[in-house]
């Protein structure tokens, strides 16, 4: 499956347009390389996504074309998460 499906379809970016813009800007990665729109992906396969500072790496557990908003979750696995990590700039 490509990637920038894949990142739609398991929701870790809601528009397939928003993955292709980050995938052609250089946000993604796969088994960390730089990662076309069109590049391939499998399941095993590492991915990270920046946004801005934040930084999330998941292996990817399964690929299919469709899946219901409950399941998509169950597509990865996360592996190291700053998108959601507490924020200490106030310290």
């Amino acid at each position: 499956m490509r990637l920038d499906k894949y990142l739609k379809v398991s929701r870790i970016i809601k528009r397939r347009t928003v993955a292709n813009d980050a995938c052609s800007l250089g946000h993604v990665s796969v088994n960390d390389k730089v990662a076309k729109p069109s590049t391939d992906v499998k399941p095993g396969d590492r991915i990270s996504v920046r946004f801005g500072q934040k930084l999330l790496v998941a292996e990817i557990l399964d690929v299919r074309d469709a899946v219901r908003k409950e399941e998509a979750a169950l597509m990865y696995r996360i592996i190291s998460d700053t998108l959601n990590a507490p924020d200490n700039t106030d310290e």
